[in-house]
């Protein structure tokens, strides 16, 4: 067979003990020294398992029978789990998951990073359901099934899953997918809307949808009447993304508060923005309280964004300097330092995947460091935040096995030692890890 693995016959039943979760938390038991990873289980687990894909060192599976539960094993509040690819761990307990994703947190520190934190922080939590402000919903019309499919894609799948509702979509969503579907029905293109955007501000709701057909007279109507009748406001997107525009030109500009900061940060619905609004808020918050800002400081701010940490930083101390990839994002990010009358803000256009030697953007002397890089992390920046010798510096992750690698350099080559990290949970009832580390000088 080929190195892809083979398929599993249906007869191949086995049982095993779960002792630990993987990354993408599957359950993990052992066969025979054999390495088994069952979807929808807990550690301290005895279950009978169908093998869905065989290789030499491994097998995937799926439960077939749950012989002994976990303490930590609940009900799943949605319908749709386990067929949806959406959500991991809606079985597992507020405190299972937590404590799954902080320990994923410290292994990778100490595996890949040989790093370990003088304190765990407590971990940042908000709501759990109805919280995703943010989503690329997939569309697909299946006669079959009796018309249009709006969801997320299947576990395992490239299909739409069938749903009737999500439970961590903001509720304005979750709540109308069938309204979407049956309105998607009704459209002469149907089946030329191959996805739905979402973006849920404080203020409105956008629907971003892809066509890849110009709807006719008619399908604005529809979409213009719904948008109405659901307090959506409707965008439509024929091309890439400089394309998208609402059909209605007196759509509201998007906006979010963070009132700590007394802040109100603008966006396209395109924007990359953090998806949980309750735990950026904190997020910020504890960000702020870990950099421990003076009023005198010069800060630097890499992957900054719109302005998300920019303006609350900004309030606090004399000079903040932002670098940030997209030119687009910058754009915002002057306008909204702008609207929250905020002149002390240097922002800054530059790959930082490919940075000078000497950006024009480095401060000669820098206090303090902010950074909130992509899952990549932020590899080629490191040599030219240590030449500055910061105090302190904190980085936001959303993968801690780049953060635990950057994390390394930062204190076995450049005299840092790690004060602090912990989890924020930032996606709840998902595999998905997002942290906070603080580093400080040795000299400091």
């Amino acid at each position: 067979m080929s190195g892809k693995g083979k398929r599993a016959r249906k007869k191949e039943h086995g049982v095993a003990e779960i002792t630990d979760l993987a990354s993408n938390a599957r359950g993990v038991g052992h066969v025979d020294g054999k390495a088994i990873f069952v979807a929808d289980t807990l550690p301290g687990e005895q279950v009978l398992f169908q093998p869905t894909k065989v290789k030499k060192q491994y097998e995937e599976a799926a439960m077939a029978t749950l012989f002994s539960a976990s303490s930590e094993r609940v009900t799943p509040r949605c319908r749709h789990f386990g067929l949806c690819g959406g959500c991991a761990l809606q079985h597992a307990s507020v405190e299972a998951q937590l404590g799954f994703k902080q320990s994923q947190l410290m292994n990778a520190l100490s595996r890949v990073g040989h790093i370990e934190p003088e304190r765990v922080l407590a971990p940042l939590v908000a709501e759990r359901w109805g919280y995703r402000r943010r989503a690329r919903l997939g569309v697909k019309y299946v006669p079959k099934k009796g018309g249009t499919l709006v969801g997320f894609r299947e576990r395992g799948a490239p299909f739409i899953a069938e749903l009737s509702r999500c439970e961590v979509l903001v509720p304005h969503v979750g709540e109308r997918l069938l309204d979407l579907a049956r309105m998607i029905d009704r459209l002469s293109i149907r089946e030329r809307v191959p996805q739905i955007e979402v973006a849920a501000a404080d203020n409105a709701t956008a629907l971003v949808f892809r066509v890849l057909d110009a709807p006719t007279s008619e399908d604005l109507a529809i979409l213009a009447a719904f948008g109405h009748e659901h307090d959506f406001q409707i965008h439509l997107q024929p091309g890439n993304e400089d394309t998208i525009a609402p059909i209605d030109a007196a759509a509201a500009a998007l906006y979010y508060d963070l009132p700590a900061f007394d802040a109100r940060l603008f966006f396209l619905p395109n924007d990359f923005v953090q998806i949980h609004a309750g735990i950026n808020r904190a997020m910020v918050s504890a960000a702020l309280d870990a950099l421990n800002v003076a009023a005198n400081d010069t800060v630097l701010e890499l992957f900054s964004g719109l302005g998300n940490f920019s303006v609350p930083l900004a309030r606090k101390t004399a000079r903040v300097v932002t670098v940030e990839g997209e030119a687009g994002l910058v754009e915002r990010a002057r306008a909204n330092a702008t609207y929250n009358g905020c002149t002390n803000i240097e922002a800054h256009v530059d790959n930082l995947f490919e940075p000078a030697d000497t950006p024009a953007w480095l401060p000669a002397h820098v206090d303090k460091v902010l950074i909130d890089p992509p899952r990549s992390g932020a590899a080629e920046v490191i040599d030219l935040i240590a030449a500055r010798a910061p105090s302190r510096i904190v980085y936001c992750s959303c993968h801690p096995a780049t953060l635990a690698r950057d994390g390394q350099r930062l204190v076995h080559e450049h005299g840092y030692h790690l004060t602090a990290a912990g989890v924020m949970d930032m996606f709840p009832h998902t595999a998905h890890i997002e942290s906070m580390a603080v580093f400080e000088r040795k000299d400091n």
